[in-house]
């Protein structure tokens, strides 16, 4: 697994009073959250990103309200009209 160091002002823990642990594991939740809503990742990708399996990601997603899963309108119409 890839390290990452990132360089913070010392205020930004702070002010969400998080520690560096909480604030790193919210972090890569926000970010395999927002890279499987612009559907640059996969599900098991995020939730590797997330540091959580599938289920924990999905419910993590819904408790963010964000959409747990990706719909192409134009295939679903597709596959409809198909019968």
């Amino acid at each position: 697994m890839a390290t990452l160091t990132l360089q913070l002002p010392e205020n930004a823990l702070a002010a969400m009073r998080y520690d560096p642990h909480k604030f790193a594991k919210e972090m890569r939740l926000a970010a395999a959250a927002m890279w499987y809503e612009q559907e640059r990742i996969s599900q098991e990708i995020a939730a590797q990103i997330a540091g959580m399996n599938r289920t924990e990601f999905l419910l993590s997603l819904a408790a963010l309200q964000k959409d747990s899963f990706q719909v192409d309108f134009d295939d679903l119409d597709r596959e409809l009209n198909r019968g």
